[in-house]
């Protein structure tokens, strides 16, 4: 799709369509590529791009369901969509199946990817997680509700067991200890919450390995599975929400 029609059919969506809308704005100096993901079975379906390319300085305006449930938007970093294939490798984090459009079933993005979520209703829940690692900054704002973020950026000081780097060496991205793997079994581990660890009393945030790297640098974000009181937001407002990254 070319940029000329991915921008008609999303201005076209945002001015017809009901629903809340997510606009979506670009305030890093780098090129940012969105992906937009809703879980399988969840609830309906946007009827907006589940990818594209966002310019530094640029903002994209979509419409999703009065009632999404279980949706992410997320960035993609260092894309290339000329090479052949339709994999996550073509983008250096964030990386979907399906290309620029990201897959509706199995399209989720690699981690590490810093990932805004929603379920709307009557109240709405939203976050940023950061509980797989995070690759670019972002924020999640609404009219007369509070602030879903993590706004520094965690790439630069790094811990070097958790550094995702690009083909040139440059770190692009902090994995999380879970998806690092640290303890060397994702299916029974304290840093992933699972396995024996699976409850708030077996998982707690001191038996995780590097998280007040995590929760320092970003304290309104979800940086392991318990940490919802400080990282899950409501509004009940019906409110339209803004995202954005580098904020």
């Amino acid at each position: 799709m070319s940029k000329i029609s991915l921008t008609f059919s999303v201005v076209a969506l945002a001015t017809f369509a009901a629903g809340r809308s997510i606009t979506v704005t670009n305030n890093c100096a780098y090129t940012v590529w969105p992906g937009l993901f809703t879980t399988p079975g969840a609830g309906p379906i946007p009827d907006a791009p589940t990818g594209w390319q966002a310019d530094p300085g640029t903002s994209t305006t979509i419409t999703v369901p009065e009632n999404w449930t279980s949706g992410r938007i997320w960035g993609r970093t260092e894309c290339d969509f000329s090479t052949s294939g339709t994999g996550p490798t073509q983008c250096a984090t964030g990386g979907c199946n399906g290309g620029l459009l990201c897959d509706p079933t199995t399209g989720t993005g690699v981690p590490p990817a810093s990932l805004a979520e929603w379920t709307l209703g009557d109240t709405d829940s939203y976050d940023v997680s950061i509980v797989d690692g995070t690759n670019v900054p972002l924020s999640v704002t609404a009219a007369n509700c509070p602030t879903a973020d993590c706004s520094a950026d965690l790439n630069p000081g790094c811990p070097v067991e958790l550094q995702a780097k690009d083909a040139s060496g440059a770190i692009v991205g902090c994995k999380s200890a879970c998806f690092a793997n640290l303890d060397g079994n994702q299916a029974d581990s304290a840093n992933c919450c699972s396995g024996s660890h699976n409850t708030p009393a077996t998982c707690p945030a001191s038996g995780v390995q590097d998280l007040p790297y995590f929760k320092n640098g970003c304290p309104n974000a979800y940086t392991f599975a318990y940490d919802d009181t400080a990282a899950l937001k409501a509004c009940s407002a019906k409110s339209d929400y803004t995202l954005t990254f580098c904020p």
